[in-house]
């Protein structure tokens, strides 16, 4: 593998990681010794300072990952605060709505009812504090989630059971028992 490639590969690699990954891994992943892969790290850390990017590749817990450069911390934290401000999608409020009247549920029962993958959703919603986790369901382990307080307050409701019935806000279409079964269970 060349030296562009390599980097290349560990910038691809990086971008994508939540905890800081090792040269020892990345050497494995990208089977390159891990000398050429610790020699590469440094390279890219000193480019990417040199460059005054944005952003900067830092050693931390044993592993190397990207991280805002220092100096954009005002800029970050507010994009971080503002976010937070910012409403949901239809597809976060349709999850939220599935947990509210579902509680406490899984991921993957949420995704099944909503016939698509909820995975990014659901960290929006934990980040926002709307959801938590709630417990483990005895059949499969899985993690159930629930709303929390701040949910209760945003909507200004003191209970989950003050939450309004769903039957006057669905279409009236054949078969709303069994879609009503579905959400009520």
């Amino acid at each position: 593998m060349s030296n562009s490639e390599l980097n290349r590969s560990i910038e691809a690699i990086l971008m994508v990681v939540d905890e800081p990954v090792t040269e020892l891994i990345l050497a494995q992943i990208t089977e390159t010794p891990t000398e050429q892969v610790s020699a590469a790290l440094a390279e890219l850390a000193a480019e990417y300072e040199t460059a005054n990017r944005g952003f900067e590749l830092r050693q931390v817990a044993g592993g190397w990952r990207f991280y805002s450069h220092p100096d954009m911390a005002t800029i970050v934290e507010k994009f971080v605060l503002d976010g937070q401000q910012s409403r949901l999608t239809q597809a976060a409020l349709e999850t939220l709505a599935v947990i509210a009247y579902r509680q406490p549920v899984s991921r993957a029962r949420v995704s099944a009812i909503r016939g698509v993958n909820v995975e990014a959703v659901m960290k929006t919603l934990i980040t926002r504090g709307l959801v938590e986790e709630s417990g483990l369901e005895p059949e499969t382990g899985a993690i159930l989630y629930s709303t929390t307080s701040f949910f209760l307050e945003k909507i200004g409701i003191n209970r989950v059971e003050d939450l309004p019935a769903l039957a006057p806000f669905l279409p009236d279409v054949d078969g709303l028992d069994e879609v009503l079964a579905t959400l009520t269970d």
